[in-house]
């Protein structure tokens, strides 16, 4: 009798930017709060005691990752209500003490500040859009210019979560405070990748995302300087100073504490190692692939995202053949999969052409060298398979 064996197909996932694996060590922190330390923080009974005891500890310790004081740390439900909270929030406080004034912010922002920044302009404001170059970066110029106009509020993202460009956020933020201009930023992808610090940077806000770094979702914090005011979105409690009033997820806080202490102690490390593997893919897609465009090339970029644009293959059945060969990439952000049109990001930078497909492989603290290996063999196979099928 012959008897054959079958390799067990390699799955690859290549798409940490979108979300990431809870880590072993998180899991490990928030298990006791699902259990017999289920208490209310708002309690007063030994059960309260002990969660809100966990919950000011997690607050202390992502404060303690991102250079904060812990009363300037807001736990919320995600990046999303973070940046909505930044924004709307503050263009609502400036508001309500009359003195409202236009919002500014890039044009290549996450949907969740360009749709606050749009809710604005339905309560009557005025929004100023930054264009970017080619590369995705806005030009100190722009910021200027914007200043000039006297806006309550600017955010600037600060690494961009589909193309990786990073902008210069420190200069950003110190031309906002001399100029007396609140200044937000998303660094939602930017945490655990790049030092982000607020103790190096004079920004008054600050988003930050649990599952980006291993954490859960459903979990975020932003970074209240002392003494910016920000109108809460919803109503009904005094938690979280009152600005994300509510009955605090404390298991999650908890598990962000360990995911953000991990992120921020690997960083320079991993940075280094994702950068190395990304290059790698890069080369090999370059050199393999012909007609493909390297977004954002040239740039100063995240070293875990690599965005490429690939003529004469459909972006559906791209993506699709890379799942079928154990390759899981983007086509663009997680928050807009599904989406028809082309991505709000590349056209800000005039990178958008008819018949192109453009993917997104996100490296993580997970991805290896094998992984990398896997990909640099199916991508090229994947599109010339694609490309033949559309020649026939």
């Amino acid at each position: 009798m012959r008897i054959c064996y079958i390799a067990a197909m390699k799955y690859v996932y290549l798409d940490h930017a979108a979300t990431t694996a809870v880590r072993p060590e998180v899991r490990e922190a928030m298990a006791p709060y699902f259990d017999d330390r289920f208490g209310n923080p708002s309690s007063v009974h030994r059960w309260g005691r002990q969660a809100k005891n966990a919950l000011e500890q997690a607050r202390e310790r992502v404060a303690a990752a991102l250079g904060a004081k812990r009363r300037e740390i807001v736990f919320t439900g995600g990046g999303t209500e973070a940046d909505n909270i930044a924004v709307l929030g503050r263009w609502r406080a400036l508001c309500d003490s009359g003195s409202a004034s236009p919002i500014c912010c890039s044009a290549i922002e996450h949907k969740a500040v360009l749709s606050a920044a749009k809710q604005c302009t339905r309560e009557g404001g005025e929004l100023i859009i930054l264009g970017v170059d080619e590369l995705g970066r806005v030009q100190t110029v722009a910021i200027d210019e914007a200043i000039r106009a006297r806006p309550a509020i600017i955010s600037v993202m600060w690494a961009n979560n589909e193309v990786g460009t990073i902008q210069p956020i420190a200069d950003i933020a110190a031309r906002c405070q001399a100029a007396g201009v609140s200044f937000h930023t998303d660094a939602v992808q930017a945490f655990g990748k790049l030092r982000v610090r607020v103790d190096d940077v004079p920004c008054d806000l600050l988003s930050v995302s649990a599952h980006k770094v291993g954490g859960p979702k459903g979990t975020g914090a932003l970074f209240i300087r002392g003494g910016v005011d920000v109108s809460a979105l919803t109503h009904g409690g005094g938690q979280e100073r009152e600005v994300r009033p509510g009955t605090e997820n404390v298991a999650c806080a908890v598990g962000f504490a360990i995911a953000a202490e991990l992120a921020a102690a690997e960083q320079e490390h991993e940075a280094k190692r994702l950068a190395g593997l990304r290059d790698r893919l890069q080369q090999s897609l370059v050199e393999n692939i012909p007609d493909l465009t390297v977004n954002a090339a040239g740039a100063e970029r995240l070293p875990n995202i690599l965005n490429v644009s690939i003529g004469g293959a459909d972006q559906e059945a791209l993506l699709i053949g890379l799942d079928l060969e154990g390759v899981a990439a983007s086509g663009a952000s997680a928050c807009q999969s599904g989406a028809v049109t082309p991505s709000h990001v590349l056209a800000a930078m005039g990178r958008v052409r008819p018949g192109d497909a453009t993917v997104r492989f996100s490296l993580g603290h997970t991805t290896t060298a094998e992984d990398i290996a896997v990909a640099m063999q199916a991508v090229p196979a994947v599109v010339r398979r694609i490309r033949a099928e559309v020649a026939a």
